[in-house]
């Protein structure tokens, strides 16, 4: 789990602030199935919500720090019932292919077809 200093704390507060939670924990707690679901929503976003369902404060501090300890995980914020989770993506060995230069446009403007 890598501590996040304050400045990138913030910008990741700003990422997230328009995001819906993708996860939610009901009263079952953290099983192994949701850490599964927590573990793909990390993979494919690296940034993500989980709305907690219980009413004890502390239980989510712990829920957080469990949550962030099982998937190298780094903890954002916790605002009431809302925990913000981030874990960068691993860099793929293999490059993306470039994206295709010249062809056929995508659009064309409405004037082009005018004379």
């Amino acid at each position: 789990m890598k501590e996040l200093n304050p400045a990138e704390r913030r910008a990741l507060r700003a990422r997230a602030h328009h995001l819906h939670p993708v996860i939610m924990i009901g009263e079952a707690g953290l099983t192994p199935a949701v850490l599964n679901e927590i573990e793909n929503a990390l993979k494919g976003r690296e940034l993500i919500k989980i709305r907690v369902l219980g009413t004890d404060r502390a239980a989510r501090e712990a829920l957080i720090g469990s949550i962030c300890a099982a998937l190298a995980a780094s903890p954002v914020q916790h605002i009431g019932k809302v925990l913000v989770v981030f874990r960068p993506r691993p860099v793929s060995a293999e490059p993306k292919p470039a994206p295709r230069r010249g062809g056929k446009p995508r659009y064309r403007p409405k004037r082009q077809f005018q004379n």
